[in-house]
C-alpha cells in the first residue's frame, strides 16, 4: 500500500461516467417501472453507493476514504438504447477518490444488467446486444479547485 502519511488532508472530488446498452424491451420496462425485480435505477444507486463505501474491501491496495458525498445520476439515451450513469464522489482526505467513482459506476451498471437480464437473453441464453462501455473518469480535482462547499470541515480537520 502506498504511504500517504506525509500528505495533507485536502478536498477531493472525482466524477466517473459509463453506459450500458440494453434492448428496447428493457429500456421500456425500466422507464415504465415494470421490471420484475423492482425499481432498477434506485437499486443501482444503492448498489453503487455501497460499492463506493466498501472499495477498500474489494481492491487490495485502495485506502479507506471516508466520503462526504456520493451522488448518482442516470439518463436514458433513447437513440443509442443505453442508460448512462454518472457517479460523483467528494471527500476530505489525503488521497483521491477516482477509484471510488469508477467502481460506483461499474457496480451501478452491472446491477442494472442483473435486474433486466431475463429480458436481455436471446434464445440461446446469451447477451448479444448488452454491454457496458465508455467507463471513465471525466473529472478529478483536489485542494482549492475542489467542489466541496464546506471549507470549515477542512479547517477543523487540519487544526486537530
Amino acid at each position: 500500500m502506498i504511504d500517504i502519511s506525509e500528505k495533507k488532508i485536502v478536498t477531493r472530488f472525482a466524477k466517473a461516467r459509463g453506459r450500458i446498452a440494453l434492448s428496447e424491451k428493457s429500456i421500456e420496462a425500466i422507464r415504465e417501472g415494470t421490471v420484475k425485480k423492482g425499481d432498477v435505477i434506485e437499486c443501482a444507486k444503492i448498489a453503487g453507493t455501497l460499492a463506493v463505501k466498501r472499495i477498500h474491501e474489494i481492491i487490495p491496495y485502495c485506502h479507506q476514504v471516508p466520503t462526504e458525498s456520493i451522488e448518482f445520476n442516470f439518463s436514458i439515451l433513447d437513440k443509442s438504447r443505453a442508460i448512462e450513469c454518472t457517479c460523483e464522489v467528494k471527500a476530505l482526505h489525503k488521497t483521491g477518490v477516482e477509484m471510488e467513482a469508477l467502481l460506483g459506476v461499474e457496480i451501478a451498471l452491472i446491477t442494472i444488467w442483473d435486474m433486466v437480464k431475463y429480458m436481455e437473453k436471446d434464445e440461446n441464453g446469451q447477451y448479444p446486444d448488452t454491454r457496458m462501455d465508455e467507463i471513465k473518469v471525466v473529472e478529478k480535482t483536489k485542494g482549492s479547485s475542489c467542489r466541496l462547499d464546506d471549507q470549515s470541515k477542512l479547517d477543523h480537520i487540519s487544526s486537530t
